[in-house]
């Protein structure tokens, strides 16, 4: 009996003391509140939907208890939700007001209360109720024997409407089951802006069949056909997420170029001759698909009435399978080059008083607005398209940064100054493979400068952006998850949730629940380490990958040539990620030993490096029948003979030449090998200096 009264009370405790510490929820919620008790789940756990919602709230809500019975296991009684008002005796009562509408502004707010007997979801539009789901899902909580909900009251609202995420599928082609997967991943923390970059110098990615040799000449059999671009656009559209597609424009144009290169900008030359029955004919400059990285010269004519011609009717063809309000036309990078060198283009620019390439771009930008307002689109593009004389319609997309001579988000600030509404996705680079810190600590809404409400207004919000120069189907979950979910945060909360502590707690939860969507963030790490380790025991591969990351910004692929779009991306720099997860660790016991060195601190360091003592060692041995893993060998004896010299320090207590431990701190910060670098070097930086 003694036993019975101690596991209740134990249960009761456990289940009435919540606190927001504990929780794991992502973006964190506008207004949040947590009261004493708890909502007890069992079988009979049923879901009830009232008011006007639209149809997409039953495939919600379906959705929401199969991934809640999966985690807890419970065989809930209740199958699928097909229609309103099926249980009006459910302890999940949803109750939406009218059906919502998949475009900015919409209002995707929610009220959610959890009490002991019943949880009530009251949401203007079913896209805030399905918000309230997803919030739902990370409030569950478990003891050792059952799961249950915090009694609470959470009112929510985005703090920016555009909270966006744009994955390019011209680099490395992405087939629908990774979109559709990625935009699970989105619904789940709360983006509402899919950016589709479909078209690029190394392919074009959209059926077309009124213009065939685009995707016979352009493609490489790798493309989307119209009802498979329609499926995703439903698909997206039933979690609340907006598609905008974009075709890239005047510039990178070497795929729309090889299918017509008579719209090109390069010289012709001109090769007067006679055919059989003496016709005159010239010699078109041909065009081929880009197998390299970078930026490129083939760029559209501007001064060719075709080319107009061509692109209005490839948005006749494209439009309507998208049927958002915006279209996004790149516009980036055009160097110019072939503009300069044709005098056809020289001329067309003194004939219509255009001075500088930039301005002629402007006057390609200005024509394609027509063709899209035809189809009651608003065109967006990236900064570059910027000028005194381009449309106040524009959305300007601000992307470069200090990398490109410029401060960060400067583009973002003129535009609205400017008058124009504007995205920001400076700092939001996550193909740059930097830490989560780095997305995180960046806001849309620029600090230390004055802008009035109306400008203010203008910053539409943000968007992570994932180029896929070095990314594929298999790897390209682990470069978008789980930072990404972080930067939602920023684009969802509120301004002051910037607690790094607590949102590295908060992202370890939310990583692993992502994986019940399908994502493939953290299993597909073992089937690579499998690859490079030969099918051997790998677990020293498994360390040496948490404490390494691939070298930042685009070091990796040096000139954008030594991969191309065919290379391999199996090694171990495709293995690892930012953040890796020893590297934190080992970064706060070092701290912890560095503030106060106790017996117990010292421990975990000292723990810390006689794993990676053992850990060179048994690469070694792996390494005589896994020529992968060679290239790795140079790093892990950096890091085991400086972990043996600081051991000496720390354990034995003896003097080290400050000149030999700074020589072998150094050889931990090489970048010359496998692509990677030793993301510890800090850490043991800090030791070595102590």
């Amino acid at each position: 009996m003694k036993y019975i009264l101690f596991f209740l009370f134990a249960s009761f405790v456990s289940t009435a003391q919540v606190t927001k510490e504990q929780l794991n929820i992502m973006p964190w919620p506008q207004n949040i509140s947590l009261n004493q008790g708890s909502f007890a789940l069992t079988k009979n756990f049923k879901v009830n939907i009232t008011g006007a919602p639209n149809s997409r709230i039953f495939i919600g809500a379906t959705n929401f208890l199969r991934r809640l019975d999966g985690r807890t296991g419970l065989f809930f009684n209740q199958g699928f939700i097909n229609g309103l008002n099926e249980v009006p005796d459910a302890e999940l009562q949803i109750n939406c007001v009218r059906s919502g509408k998949i475009e900015l502004y919409e209002d995707e707010s929610y009220l959610l209360e959890v009490t002991a007997n019943k949880i009530t979801i009251n949401a203007t539009t079913d896209v805030g109720a399905l918000h309230a789901l997803e919030t739902l899902l990370q409030l569950l909580q478990n003891n050792s024997t059952s799961y249950y909900f915090p009694t609470s009251n959470i009112s929510d609202f985005p703090r920016f409407t555009w909270r966006g995420l744009m994955i390019d599928v011209a680099r490395h082609f992405m087939p629908i089951d990774v979109i559709k997967r990625n935009l699970d991943g989105m619904a789940a923390v709360k983006m509402n802006v899919f950016h589709w970059h479909l078209v690029d110098d190394q392919g074009w990615r959209i059926e077309m069949k009124k213009h065939p040799k685009l995707i016979q000449m352009a493609s490489d059999g790798n493309y989307y056909t119209q009802e498979e671009i329609k499926s995703v656009v439903k698909y997206a559209a039933d979690r609340g997420i907006l598609v905008v597609p974009e075709i890239d424009v005047p510039g990178h144009g070497s795929a729309i170029l090889t299918a017509y290169p008579e719209i090109g900008s390069k010289v012709v030359n001109l090769n007067v001759g006679s055919g059989e029955n003496g016709q005159q004919f010239t010699q078109v400059q041909s065009y081929t698909l880009e197998r390299n990285a970078g930026i490129f010269t083939p760029t559209l004519d501007p001064s060719n009435p075709k080319t107009y011609q061509l692109l209005s009717e490839f948005f006749d063809e494209i439009c309507p399978l998208f049927p958002g309000k915006f279209f996004h036309i790149g516009g980036d990078e055009n160097e110019g080059k072939d503009w300069d060198s044709n005098p056809k283009i020289q001329e067309f620019k003194k004939k219509h008083n255009l001075a500088t390439n930039h301005e002629l771009q402007t006057y390609f930008t200005m024509q394609l607005i027509p063709m899209l307002k035809k189809h009651k689109k608003e065109l967006m593009g990236w900064e570059e398209i910027m000028t005194k004389n381009m449309s106040k319609d524009a959305i300007i997309h601000s992307w470069r940064g200090t990398n490109e001579g410029q401060a960060a988000g400067q583009s973002l600030v003129e535009a609205v100054k400017g008058g124009y509404k504007t995205v920001l996705s400076n700092g939001y680079y996550i193909d740059l493979m930097l830490g989560v810190e780095n997305h995180y600590t960046v806001d849309p809404m620029p600090k230390n400068v004055t802008l009035t409400n109306e400008e203010k207004a203008r910053i539409l919000g943000g968007e992570a952006t994932m180029w896929t120069e070095l990314v594929t189907p298999g790897t390209i979950d682990s470069r978008v998850w789980p930072r990404t979910a972080a930067i939602a945060e920023r684009f969802w909360s509120n301004e002051n949730i910037t607690d790094i502590n607590s949102l590295r707690k908060r992202l370890n939860t939310v990583s692993f629940r992502l994986e019940e969507l399908g994502l493939t963030h953290l299993k597909s790490k073992e089937g690579l380490l499998r690859n490079i380790s030969n099918n051997q025991e790998n677990e020293a591969l498994l360390d040496m990958s948490n404490i390494c990351e691939p070298i930042k910004q685009y070091s990796r692929n040096k000139g954008g040539t030594e991969y191309q779009m065919y290379s391999p991306l199996t090694l171990f720099a495709d293995v690892c990620t930012p953040d890796a997860s020893d590297a934190i660790g080992f970064d706060g016991a070092v701290t912890n030993y560095l503030n106060n060195k106790t017996n117990e601190n010292q421990i975990i360091v000292t723990n810390y490096l006689n794993k990676w003592i053992k850990m060179h060692t048994d690469l070694t041995i792996l390494s005589n029948n896994a020529p992968l893993v060679q290239p790795l060998l140079p790093l892990s004896k950096s890091i085991k003979d400086i972990s043996e010299q600081l051991l000496l320090k720390i354990d034995k207590k003896q003097n080290i030449d400050v000149s030999v431990l700074n020589g072998l701190l150094e050889n931990c910060n090489s970048k010359e090998h496998a692509d990677v670098e030793l993301a510890v070097y800090n850490s043991l930086k800090k030791l070595v200096q102590a």
